[in-house]
This record gives structure tokens, C-alpha cells and sequence, in this order.
């Protein structure tokens, strides 16, 4: 390791990371979990009472898990008519920030997704380095790890330890799916910092996601604010992986953040399938890799924070408490449905076919939908304030 990357946290113990198919249903290759298994451990809460108590500030979302809404046959049939019909878009789309971060960071790289949304585009993106790029291309067989991080709480940074200690930081590029008001972005970089100035390594907090409607980074393959299929399902969609835990009861010093790994809802997984149909979509988009890349890289891709901009009108217009309780874009309004407690949802067409699942599930809570033409994502998902 060169010397600049020596720091006072790089010789500290630091567990092994977590495997499939002892944890999760990922294959071991596709990536490590420098994650915790708390998979025997009750962590869930009806998902009414535990809205209750993080909006009182009893409890942090961290500290506990929401019982994973399970959708009904029609939604599951639907998904599979989402995943057809998006996985060109999304198979191009990991192929654009794929070839983006070697462009601009090298082949030196280390891909480390921010569990549990981040991973599996983490792992496309390594299918893609692996897959035969392109003419005069090389293969590039690069590791892939996920690591948690918290709201308000950062990143963990044992998992950083791990890192720091295997490889050389700057080699790292954190990854996730999408963006929505750039609140992780920012708390990535408040993170890294606070981590740097405790002795820890120096980590690049360039964030790569696959969808940036938030404009809140410079590294991504698409701004357009489209249906990620895994934002569709919880669980069943990300390896069988809970989202994860941090929880001082359970994870102790020098531990890594925790999750659960459901077993029970192996019959229902379908991670395995969004995985292989994007995969197979490669081949379709490999001749449009290079004009697409070439129009990203030729663009403005400074970040302007739109998103949190918009995301502040929509809270003030509708006297809602926090930006908390503001979901901006597809992917965080579907999980506004499937695992909080929504109040409404504002789309910017009434009958777009990209929100045909979101109807599904607000019609099955009895969640209103309202029609804002001028909205400045496609749709948004509002946090049902209890403490009103």
C-alpha cells in the first residue's frame, strides 16, 4: 500500500465480508457484503408504528426494519412486463456509467455499492467490465463489495477499515442506483470527510448512479427519471437482503453495519432474473455504447441540485414538515408505497406507463393520486406526517 494511504485505522481488526448463498442469493463472485447477519435476530415493526416513532424521534429508520410488503399477482406479472420492457434502456444505461467511471478513474477500480438499492447495478456494472466491452476493449475483471450507509448517521466506517486495509482508497468508486434529492450524496461526502479527519483514509466521494434526475452528480448513465425495475420490489429484487441496520444493541465496535438475509421468500426471488435479462441485453446496446458515452461526456454534467430545489417547492406547497417526507422520482416513490407510510402521490401524467406499478400499489393502500402537470419529476411519493 503507498505510504499516503497509511493511516491510523488501516491496522485495526476488521471482520470478513458475507457471501451467497450462506448470505443473500447473489452468487459469491458478484460481490462481498461487508455487512453483519442478523438474519435470527427480530427487527421488524408494523409499519405504522414505526413511522410513529422515528417522526417523534423515538427511534432512528436505522434501528429497525419495516415488515416487507409483499405485492400481489398482478404487481409481480407486472414487474416481469417492466423488466422486458426496460432492459435495453437500463442494460445502456449501465454500459454508459460503466465505461463513464473507467473513462475518468481508470481500470484500477474497485466497485463499492451502497446496499441495498446500489447493488444490484454494482453488480451489471461488473458483468459489463467483464463482459467484452467493445472493439480494442479489454475485459476487466474488477471486485465488487457492498457497504451501508445511514442517513444522518454515515457511512460505515469499518467497512471503510476493510477497504483501506485491502486496497488503495483512491481505487474505490461508490456506486448506487439513482438519485433522488441528492440527500446520500451529500451525506457520502459529509462522511468521508468526518472519516478522513478521524485518521481514517482519504476515499474519492464521486458518487456513479445509474439515473441522476436529481442532478446531483457528475458521473451517471442517464438524467432521465425513468423506472429502475429494481426499485420495483424490495428484498426479492436485491439478493434477498433487508435494508440495513445500524442498531448500537446489535453492532458493536469494530462490527460492520447489519442486515438480514430472507430465506423464507426464496420462492419469490427474482433477483437472479433482473440480473440475467439485463445482462442479455449487452449485446443489443454494445454499437451504441460510444455515442452515448461521447454525448454524456460531452455535456454539462455539473450538478445544480434541481432536485432538492423542487423537492423544497412541493414540501412548502402541500405544508408538509420535513424534505424527509418528500420522495422525488420513480424509484423513491415506489419505495414511499412499499415500505413506508404514504399519504399521497403526485405524478406529472395521469396515465404514464412508466407509473403503471405505482398505480397498482396506491390503489391497493388506498393512497390518492393527483395529477401536477408542471412537477419537476415524473412523480413523487409524500411521507404521511403522524406527528399532525
Amino acid at each position: 500500500m503507498p505510504e499516503s494511504n497509511i493511516s491510523p485505522r488501516t491496522a485495526l481488526p476488521v471482520p470478513e465480508p458475507l457471501h451467497g448463498p450462506a448470505f443473500g442469493s447473489y452468487a459469491a463472485q458478484e460481490v462481498s457484503w461487508l455487512l453483519k447477519d442478523l438474519s435470527e435476530v427480530d427487527l421488524e415493526a408494523d409499519v405504522a408504528e414505526r413511522e410513529r416513532r422515528i417522526q417523534s424521534g423515538a427511534a432512528h429508520y436505522a434501528e429497525s426494519l419495516p415488515i416487507e410488503y409483499q405485492p400481489d399477482a398482478a404487481y409481480r406479472s407486472l414487474f416481469d412486463e417492466v423488466l422486458a420492457d426496460s432492459a435495453e434502456r437500463l442494460a445502456l444505461a449501465v454500459a454508459t456509467v460503466s465505461e463513464l467511471v473507467v473513462a475518468e478513474r481508470g481500470q484500477d477500480i474497485v466497485l463499492v455499492s451502497l446496499a441495498r438499492a446500489g447493488t444490484p447495478i454494482g453488480i451489471l456494472m461488473r458483468r459489463w467490465l467483464l463482459s467484452g466491452r467493445g472493439p480494442d476493449l479489454p475485459s476487466l475483471d474488477v471486485p465488487h463489495y457492498a457497504v451501508s450507509i445511514v442517513r444522518d448517521r454515515g457511512i460505515d466506517a469499518v467497512a471503510l477499515d476493510y477497504l483501506a486495509r485491502h486496497y488503495d482508497p483512491t481505487s474505490v468508486v461508490f456506486v448506487d442506483g439513482w438519485t433522488g434529492k441528492g440527500a446520500i450524496t451529500r451525506e457520502l461526502t459529509e462522511a468521508l470527510d468526518a472519516y478522513y479527519a478521524a485518521g481514517g483514509a482519504r476515499f474519492n466521494d464521486e458518487l456513479a448512479v445509474l439515473a441522476d434526475p436529481g442532478h446531483c452528480v457528475r458521473t451517471y448513465g442517464t438524467r432521465d427519471d425513468f423506472l429502475i425495475a429494481s426499485a420495483c420490489l424490495n428484498s426479492t429484487v436485491s439478493g434477498l437482503i433487508s435494508r440495513t441496520v445500524l442498531n448500537d444493541t446489535l453492532i458493536g465496535p469494530g462490527e460492520f453495519h447489519g442486515a438480514k438475509f430472507y430465506r423464507d421468500l426464496a420462492d419469490d426471488d427474482v433477483s437472479g432474473r433482473l440480473l440475467d435479462t439485463v445482462t442479455a441485453a449487452f449485446d443489443t446496446v454494445r454499437d451504441r455504447v460510444p455515442a452515448e458515452l461521447a454525448t454524456v461526456r460531452a455535456g454539462d454534467r455539473t450538478p445544480t441540485w434541481t432536485g432538492w430545489a423542487s423537492v423544497d417547492q412541493v414540501r412548502a406547497a402541500y405544508g408538509v414538515a420535513s424534505v424527509n417526507f418528500v420522495k422525488p422520482g420513480v424509484g423513491e416513490t415506489t419505495r414511499v408505497l412499499l415500505r413506508r407510510l404514504p399519504w399521497r402521490v403526485l405524478v406529472r401524467e395521469a396515465d404514464a406507463p412508466e407509473h403503471a406499478h405505482i398505480r397498482l400499489l396506491a390503489a391497493a393502500r388506498g393512497v390518492p393520486v393527483e395529477v401536477v402537470p408542471d412537477l419537476a419529476y415524473s412523480c413523487m411519493g409524500l411521507i404521511k406526517d403522524v406527528q399532525q
